[in-house]
C-alpha cells in the first residue's frame, strides 16, 4: 500500500526535472499523443520521453488512453491540486497574513502622524 506520503514524494520528485514539467505543459493544452511529445523535444528519443512519461504516470500526473495503436497522454491535475493545497497554499496564506499585518502596522503609523 502506498502511503500519502510517498505519493507526495513521488510527485515532487516528477515535478523536480524540467524535461517532465514541460511535458505536462504541453499536455496542460490538450491531450498529446507520445509520438507528438517526441516530436516537441529536438533533444530526446522516444525512449527518453517515454521513461519520463513513465515517472509522470507512476506519480498519477498523466493518464495514458490508448486507442488502437495510438497511447494518447492525458495530464490528471488532480495531484497537483492536492500538492498546492497541501504546501503551497498552506505557506502563501502565512505570507498573506504577515502581509496584512504590515499593511495594517504601517497604515496606523501613517495615520498617527497625520
Amino acid at each position: 500500500m502506498i502511503t500519502k506520503a510517498k505519493k507526495q514524494d513521488a510527485i515532487w520528485r516528477a515535478l523536480g526535472d524540467p524535461v517532465r514539467r514541460e511535458i505536462l505543459d504541453q499536455l496542460a493544452g490538450r491531450p498529446r499523443t507520445t509520438g507528438e511529445l517526441v516530436a516537441h523535444f529536438d533533444s530526446l528519443c522516444r525512449t527518453g520521453v517515454m521513461k519520463h512519461l513513465e515517472v509522470l504516470v507512476s506519480a498519477g500526473l498523466v493518464i495514458v488512453e490508448r486507442s488502437g495503436r495510438t497511447r494518447w497522454n492525458h495530464i490528471n491535475p488532480v495531484p497537483i491540486e492536492m500538492v498546492c493545497q497541501r504546501w503551497v497554499n498552506q505557506h502563501v496564506k502565512k505570507l498573506a497574513r504577515a502581509l496584512t499585518r504590515l499593511k495594517s502596522i504601517v497604515e496606523e503609523d501613517t495615520h498617527s502622524k497625520e
